[in-house]
């Protein structure tokens, strides 16, 4: 993996990097022997399709921060997305995101709050998204980061029901998390995360998410592994062989 890259500030200027820590594939310093060398794979998705979405110029900054920091980063864009149930699951859109979340080792969502919850844009999104596909599991050992935006002062209520969606899709969601208060003060005409703490948080998040990728992407099936599931993987097994002996 290359050097740390650098970002542009809003004068154009190179953004400091130097205190974001090196992901550790690129330090080795915590790779096991066989381990997984490719860029860490982030899809984003984000929760407003707003001309001005303050939630999808949040995504956006955290997928540069996730690049300068080595990763792979694709973002789903929701327009056009019909509401759950009320289209195939053939729709271009449904697949396009089904492969996308197949494709990632980690995720990031970002909505905003809206009425004191997440938007139903982005729980539409997770509610294509099926816990088992045939034999795939498109979340299942998974990371997952969570941000949000506010219009108001600081609030945590979307995340912490995004924190929820996140384990009922047994995914491995991350400690730390991003709260923007009063987003329409953060971004610049052009779309950049003005310098501020909230920068600062979205930092220390996308960081934490790629440590946690790279540390538990070669092991997620066994982290995940259930008795339970494997006492019913048994007993189909068991009841197809005494079937195929009759």
């Amino acid at each position: 993996m290359n050097d740390m890259k650098t970002l542009s500030a809003l004068d154009g200027s190179p953004v400091d990097l130097t205190h974001v820590v090196k992901p550790v594939l690129d330090s080795g310093g915590a790779a096991a022997p066989g381990a997984a060398t490719h860029p860490p794979r982030i899809l984003l998705l984000y929760g407003s399709v707003r001309e001005r979405s303050y939630s999808r110029l949040a995504s956006e900054e955290a997928a540069r921060l996730l690049q300068a920091m080595g990763a792979e980063t694709r973002t789903f864009s929701p327009s056009g997305l019909p509401l759950p149930d009320d289209a195939p699951e053939s729709h271009p859109k449904v697949q396009e995101l089904r492969q996308l979340a197949a494709w990632a080792e980690g995720m990031v969502w970002c909505s905003p709050e809206r009425h004191g919850a997440m938007t139903g844009i982005l729980k539409a999104q997770i509610d294509w998204i099926p816990l088992s596909e045939g034999a795939v599991r498109p979340t299942q050992g998974k990371t997952l980061a969570l941000m949000q935006v506010s219009g108001g002062s600081q609030s945590f209520n979307a995340l912490n029901q995004m924190r929820v969606l996140g384990r009922w899709m047994r995914m491995l969601t991350i400690p730390n998390q991003s709260s923007i208060a009063k987003a329409f003060l953060e971004f610049d005409e052009a779309g950049r995360m003005k310098p501020s703490a909230y920068h600062d948080r979205v930092v220390d998040v996308m960081e934490e998410l790629l440590k946690f990728t790279l540390l538990t992407r070669d092991v997620s099936p066994w982290l995940v592994d259930r008795y339970s599931e494997r006492k019913e993987s048994a007993a189909a097994l068991s009841a197809r062989v005494n079937q195929a002996s009759l």
